[in-house]
């Protein structure tokens, strides 16, 4: 399913926070979203999936929905927001609570999920006994009991530490090729931007505005940070000015 953007603008109150964005995202591909603190990322991800309604323009959605698909458009948030009373299993089943499935095809759904993210022998666990990176992907099942068609990821890995994030990256990588759904990632990592995506959006500071979409052309399996250097330069060089005015403008 493809996403498209038709001039959209949002603010609140007088504070402009985004200006005319046009953009498609395309079946099958991960779109990254980058931009100096404070331009809009989060607030231009919750217009996409319907948690805000723009001031001005629209967003339009074009394709199939897969298969069995219960929610199209499924979000994976910075902090997990998991039910911490609730096992491993019944919080990856919360998603699933409201949709018309018996037992038998809940237990399917919510089984095949942890089986895909190494969760199954944890099922039983509360929240509360697993580490950061093991938290993040029950959200990350979670997301994918839905069979969305679109997901929408708000800085997913930016609470956990360097090594946990690498591990992450790859196994969210994984899924992905397995699965292709569109996706559009938001993060302050550009790192994370060059392993992961298809194209990069680079958002100037506020009023957000595109500055620059840029493809990432290098096969996934080529992507070492050498082999990207030239390419992260261009982009550091595109927000660097910026994001120094925008922490200013925070101090």
């Amino acid at each position: 399913m493809r996403l498209i953007v038709e001039h959209v603008s949002h603010g609140y109150g007088s504070l402009e926070v985004l200006d005319d964005i046009s953009l498609t995202v395309e079946e099958g591909e991960i779109l990254a979203v980058i931009g100096p603190s404070g331009c809009g990322k989060s607030t231009l991800l919750g217009i996409l999936g319907g948690l805000l309604e723009a001031s001005r323009g629209r967003i339009l959605t074009d394709g199939a929905v897969p298969s069995g698909s219960l929610n199209p458009i499924t979000y994976i948030f910075q902090d997990f927001a998991l039910l911490p009373w609730h096992s491993v299993a019944a919080n990856v089943g919360f998603a699933l609570e409201h949709h018309r499935l018996d037992a038998y095809e809940r237990k399917g759904r919510v089984d095949e999920v942890l089986a895909m993210t190494g969760l199954l022998d944890f099922a039983t666990a509360l929240p509360k006994q697993l580490s950061g990176g093991m938290r993040q992907r029950v959200g990350i099942a979670r997301a994918l009991a839905v069979k969305p068609a679109i997901l929408l990821l708000d800085e997913p890995l930016s609470a956990l530490d360097a090594q946990t994030r690498e591990l992450l990256i790859e196994e969210f990588l994984a899924l992905w090729l397995a699965h292709r759904t569109t996706a559009v990632y938001v993060t302050h990592n550009l790192d994370e931007a060059l392993r992961l995506a298809d194209r990069i959006c680079v958002l100037s500071r506020r009023p957000g505005r595109i500055r620059e979409i840029v493809a990432v052309d290098a096969a996934r399996s080529e992507r070492g940070m050498a082999a990207l250097a030239p390419l992260r330069e261009r982009l550091w060089r595109l927000i660097q000015e910026e994001a120094r005015a925008a922490d200013r403008e925070h101090v």
